[in-house]
């Protein structure tokens, strides 16, 4: 039986890649994790997962947890953007271990973009010789109930640097189960890259206008200076690479075309990716529930 390694495995994607493998394929499963009793929680219980103690941040190019696993699954953490103190050390490690194939959860437009950390990983991997799936989905809707969440219902506003830039957004079930898919079916995609996106091409402003009609509550959407920006996310406590990132990956597509719109989603699982609409109903509660007074 082929194991597969799920780094990342307790954030967003990571518990949707697990759920979606775990009701696609009998492959053994070992979700890497930085604490094993506090990750059980997020997982049914199964003969076919095992845990492993895995730390991006604390990650030794001599370690073993590689050892015995035919498929890695992996992604960047979002506040991790210095490719070389992190990932080198962790691609090093697959060879050396004997793996022989890699699912990196990259972002659409990466090919374009050099100086965003996905692509470094992506020509790690590449001067590797480990046979890859570059997964390529484009901007979570989940961004909107995660990193912005706490904004939206405290200020009722979005703020980022991304003006009228347009955005491709997609559901992070559609992306766990279109990788799931790439991954049980590796030796059919190796050594490419697919776009993994939503059907919608909308800028922020489009966005927040329609999460207030659905939650009857206007949100704002804010674009301010770089340096506002940075300042605001230092002010916030924002370690520095992540704001950088956050910069990357809102200001560039306000001066690109629009993204182009894949029918992967549709392809791998049969199933239409899923609509802002339907998300924002989806999720409503999420927006419109308020905080318990202690």
């Amino acid at each position: 039986m082929n194991k597969i390694f799920i780094t990342g495995a307790t954030g967003n994607i990571g518990k949707s890649v697990v759920k979606h493998l775990l009701n696609q394929t009998n492959q053994q499963l070992v979700v890497g994790v930085r604490n094993i009793e506090k990750s059980r929680k997020h997982f049914p219980s199964s003969q076919r997962l095992q845990y492993q103690t895995f730390d991006f941040e604390a990650f030794d190019s001599n370690s073993t947890v590689f050892r015995g696993i035919d498929l890695v699954f992996l992604l960047r953490p979002p506040h991790i953007s210095d490719v070389a103190t992190y990932f080198k050390p962790i691609i090093e490690s697959l060879v050396k271990s004997g793996v022989k194939k890699v699912v990196f959860l990259s972002v659409q437009g990466v090919e374009k973009s050099s100086i965003i950390p996905h692509h470094k990983i992506e020509k790690l991997i590449l001067d590797s010789g480990l046979d890859y799936v570059f997964v390529r989905p484009s901007y979570f809707m989940q961004n909107l109930t995660t990193t912005f969440l706490d904004e939206i219902k405290a200020q009722k506003t979005v703020t980022v640097p991304a003006g009228k830039g347009i955005f491709n957004w997609v559901d992070v079930d559609n992306i766990g189960e279109a990788t799931a898919q790439l991954i049980n079916r590796f030796e059919e995609f190796k050594n490419r890259g697919y776009d993994i996106t939503g059907t919608e091409n909308k800028s922020f402003g489009e966005v927040c206008s329609e999460l207030s009609k659905c939650i009857g509550c206007e949100i704002k959407f804010q674009s301010p200076s770089i340096l506002r920006f940075f300042k605001l996310k230092k002010k916030e406590g924002m370690p520095n690479g992540f704001i950088v990132v956050m910069i990357m990956l809102h200001l560039l597509p306000r001066f690109q075309k629009p993204p182009t719109i894949s029918n992967h989603v549709n392809k791998l699982t049969g199933k239409k990716p899923t609509l802002l609409s339907e998300f924002f109903e989806r999720e409503k509660n999420l927006f419109t529930k308020k905080p318990i007074e202690l």
